[in-house]
């Protein structure tokens, strides 16, 4: 770590692939992100897809190459289990959120339950809550909400693939449900105890599968990954790599004045012309180094623009569904062929 005068300066670095976390309840999900982005020191980084602060669970982190199938998860279906307060219902929809109104518990039987649940299934439309990060004019719609401020929202289209009961404990109930990209879990809690007879809101709420794909894996919390060595912590990267690790990864780039091919050698630095850039030590235009681009994606090789070309490593390719010539298409299928 370099200093800037007397406040020290991180060095960013490329990492290549996927962390599982499990997310704790009450940290967002972007500072869950920024919080493990610093342990690895990654350069680029991105989540696949907001937790709630109250939410905990698995939250897939990516970094480097990884963030080219996060749109991919984005769109997956996601599974939770919730769990559900019955004769209470909350402004937030969820035990954050002021109590607004209470309504008395029918009696319910294991049957009655899910034969509610089941009505449930299939697509349908929901109402965003006013809860949400959704926006109007700009403005997320939760801070209208906190001023008080309603405003219409349209029904969007959902769609639960699977949901059952769990547990049945007086006026507490848990489900799991798999469910579309947009569903939000809280309205459908509210929607179940309407159904029931009385209302609700989301007492707990966990993620536990994202798209299918990284079923089985295990996810990691953040204390964890804070007491792991270096070897250890880069070993709970899904099919990536770090390149301080023995995987290697991707040299640096050619104007930084430090080593940036593998063997260690410096590469020669030239003045750059208008419209070029240096490429193994002399300028190169910008047609010849989209050239090395096409040959190099061509070859299955990264090519990041800086005129360093290194192999992007085969397992990483393997887990998103393509051989190194297709990995950086966008219309690949991330869920077929994951972790094969």
């Amino acid at each position: 770590m370099s200093t800037t005068g007397d406040r020290p300066r991180r060095e960013w670095r490329t990492v290549d692939g996927i962390v599982l976390l499990d997310k704790p309840v009450g940290m967002s999900s972007n500072q869950a992100l920024q919080r493990v982005r610093r342990l690895y020191s990654a350069r680029k980084a991105g989540h696949t897809g907001a937790l709630d602060p109250l939410a905990t669970g698995v939250l897939p982190l990516c970094f480097g190459q990884a963030t080219k199938v996060a749109g991919l998860m984005l769109d997956a279906d996601k599974t939770y289990r919730a769990t559900l307060a019955l004769g209470t219902r909350t402004a937030t929809g969820d035990r954050e959120g002021e109590i607004v109104e209470t309504r008395p518990l029918p009696a319910l039987g294991r049957g009655d339950v899910q034969d509610v649940l089941a009505r449930f299934l299939g697509s349908s439309q929901q109402v965003p809550p006013m809860y949400s990060a959704l926006k109007r004019d700009g403005e997320p719609l939760y801070k209208l909400a906190r001023r008080g401020v309603e405003v219409v929202r349209e029904p969007r289209p959902i769609r639960i693939d699977a949901i059952e009961l769990v547990e049945l404990d007086g006026p507490t109930l848990s489900f799991d449900v798999t469910c579309s990209k947009g569903t939000y879990v809280r309205t459908l809690g509210e929607d179940i105890a309407s159904a029931l007879g009385t209302t609700g809101h989301l007492a707990a709420l966990r993620r536990t599968d994202v798209g299918g794909a990284l079923a089985g894996l295990p996810a990691h919390p953040i204390e964890y990954l804070e007491s792991l060595a270096a070897d250890a912590r880069r070993a709970a990267l899904v099919g990536g790599c770090d390149p301080q690790g023995p995987a290697g990864g991707r040299a640096r780039r050619a104007g930084d004045g430090r080593a940036a091919a593998r063997s260690g050698r410096r590469r020669r630095e030239r003045p750059r012309r208008r419209g070029s850039t240096v490429c193994r030590g002399r300028a190169v235009s910008r047609s010849g180094r989209d050239g090395r681009r096409r040959r190099a994606r061509a070859a299955g090789t990264a090519h990041d623009g800086s005129g360093v070309t290194s192999a992007r490593p085969d397992r990483f390719c393997t887990l998103y569904g393509g051989s190194p010539n297709t990995y950086a298409s966008r219309k690949i299928s991330i869920w077929n062929s994951a972790l094969r």
